[in-house]
């Protein structure tokens, strides 16, 4: 075994599922999801066809596997924070730990192409639900709190959303995405009622609140008011 406690069997099985699903996600960004079929994703990684199926049903599920793939590696990172971390602190230190910035690049961009294809929006959308119900199911973990209630389900719902937020924004401006990840999560975690200004930060170097006495003014009297 080695350190992170995986075999070598299973770390070629992972090697060889990221390999089919980059070479899926990249041929069909560039080709059409129409014009490629799972034997050309195979042979262009240089196995079987039958290997290819014993990963993935199809290559529109081969396409959205790597984003799932980031977002399990997420989940497992937050589940291996320290018990007394807020919720909040914990996934950011999870998400900066997993996120390799070059790679969810490419996913980002290439799925981008790929964005309107009517193929995949149905496999798209169950990637996505399973993954908030995974991140979900380790908050309510993590807190005691049972399915019953809202908070997992709206944690899980609302860190996703704002790391795709983040990231979208990182594709369009310069800097690290490090940065972004740290302004929506200490969005989330001040709230959604005062926005936050990413040019100033408090003792913490957390972003501070967008004149928050004015806009809280401007709130209580129904007037827009321009931070």
């Amino acid at each position: 075994m080695d350190e992170g406690g995986m075999g070598r069997r299973e770390r070629r099985k992972r090697a060889t599922r990221a390999a089919l699903s980059e070479a899926a996600l990249r041929m069909c960004a560039e080709r059409g999801v129409a014009n490629v079929t799972a034997e050309q994703v195979a042979e262009e990684v240089g196995v079987a066809l039958r290997t290819f199926f014993n990963y993935f049903s199809c290559k529109e599920e081969a396409v959205v596997a790597g984003d799932a793939a980031i977002a399990e590696a997420i989940v497992a990172a937050f589940r291996g924070r320290p018990a007394a971390e807020p919720v909040l602190a914990a996934l950011r230190a999870a998400v900066l730990e997993v996120v390799d910035e070059d790679k969810l690049r490419f996913h980002v961009e290439h799925l981008q192409v790929l964005r309107g294809d009517p193929a995949l929006l149905p496999y798209r959308l169950k990637a996505f639900a399973a993954r908030e119900r995974e991140l979900a199911a380790a908050v309510s973990e993590r807190t005691g709190v049972g399915d019953e209630d809202l908070y997992p389900g709206l944690v899980a719902s609302c860190m996703l959303s704002a790391l795709r937020v983040a990231t979208q924004r990182w594709l369009s401006e310069p800097g690290p995405l490090s940065s972004l990840i740290d302004t929506v999560v200490a969005q989330l975690d001040a709230g959604l009622g005062t926005p936050l200004d990413r040019s100033r930060a408090d003792a913490n170097g957390r972003p501070e609140p967008v004149r928050a006495q004015a806009w809280g003014a401007s709130q209580a009297t129904g007037r827009e008011c321009t931070p």
